[in-house]
């Protein structure tokens, strides 16, 4: 199951809510959605993979995954966080294989080291079919980030006889986005992962863990696995979930969860300064995807959907970013609060 769906504020204007960041051609000459299906290839078969998105971006969607059956992509009747997404996308499993293995997969992320990242699903998905645990995928930190969440691995999992390349440890326990000061701790201890927001397990255990501790989730879950008309038991109870986030609603309380650490390389691509680290640098340290002329000018990320030449005199630290219909002009210091502008912008804008 693919989670596509999100809102496009991080990057705007060339994001807008009917097409964010895993529908653009950010990084590369495809999409991160799909990129994330090529990612798949081998692993599971095309008809096994899901995607799950909302109205307004529905249409894109079934354009970009055009190869997958029309019924492997569901729309969202409404906005209910990640935890209520994650049930249905499970109840759409369960209702096809009870005793399924999946896996919940972002669809924005990049990772360009295909190999790494099947071997280490392989063996998530080998582990959360024979035990009894639901599986995540661990990033090692590379720096002191405050703004993801973490994961804090304990002692390496006993699982009898099965022997994998990729050695799972027990979660400890999961750690929301910490202080400056405390990612530094997690850091220089060196047992914490960032949490990459990918999970695998079987059916029969999420299930058991979801009645368990989020009983709600578990009872939608039920419902749809015995439904007669899935699409109208979505409708009717999906608006109804309560809003909860899966890492609250299940992760942070299941009885155990193991954490594989991904040996493959992995970008969020948060705002523009991650999309910069991917571009190409110029005179001045100016990353940019387009022809620029410079003088005086030094830092600044300049990227235009029209591949116009832009021209930099005497300014530093920018975001300049051109679309048919808008142009950003911002500190790149201030990336993060480029959702304080898309508040004001007029609704044709969005």
């Amino acid at each position: 199951m693919i989670l596509a769906g999100g809102s496009g504020t991080r990057f705007w204007p060339l994001s807008r809510n009917a097409k964010p960041k895993q529908l653009l051609n950010l990084l590369g000459s495809t999409t991160l959605l799909n990129q994330t299906l090529e990612r798949l290839e081998g692993l599971v078969p095309r008809e096994n993979i899901l995607i799950l998105t909302n109205a307004l971006q529905e249409e894109t969607v079934r354009e970009l995954a055009s190869s997958l059956p029309p019924e492997n992509i569901f729309a969202e009747p409404a906005r209910r966080d990640t935890g209520p997404a994650v049930a249905l996308g499970i109840g759409l499993v369960a209702a096809r294989d009870p005793e399924a293995s999946m896996m919940i997969l972002p669809s924005d992320q990049l990772i360009q080291d295909t190999d790494a990242f099947r071997s280490v699903m392989k063996d998530a998905l080998t582990a959360a079919s024979e035990n009894a645990g639901l599986v995540t995928v661990g990033i090692k930190p590379t720096w002191a980030c405050p703004s993801y969440g973490y994961v804090e691995r304990g002692e390496a999992a006993d699982l009898g006889e099965l022997n994998l390349a990729h050695q799972p440890h027990e979660v400890v326990r999961f750690r929301e986005k910490p202080a400056p000061e405390q990612a530094e701790e997690f850091l220089a201890s060196g047992n914490f992962a960032w949490n990459a927001g990918m999970f695998i397990w079987s059916i029969p255990t999420v299930l058991n863990e979801l009645n368990t501790h989020a009983p709600e989730l578990g009872s939608f879950v039920e419902e749809i696995r015995d439904s007669r008309d899935v699409s109208g038991t979505v409708a009717a109870r999906f608006p109804e979930l309560t809003p909860l986030s899966i890492d609250y609603a299940l992760m942070e309380k299941a009885s155990r969860v193991l954490n594989i650490e991904a040996t493959f390389d992995w970008d969020d691509v948060g705002s523009w300064i991650s999309v910069a680290r991917h571009l190409e640098t110029v005179a001045g340290s100016n990353q940019c995807n387009t022809p620029v002329t410079v003088v005086d000018s030094s830092n600044n990320i300049v990227f235009s959907e029209k591949n116009q030449r832009i021209a930099l005199l005497g300014v530093d630290d920018l975001i300049v970013v051109q679309t048919d219909d808008a142009i950003l002009v911002a500190d790149r210091h201030r990336a993060d609060e480029i959702r304080k502008i898309v508040q004001e912008l007029p609704e044709e804008l969005l």
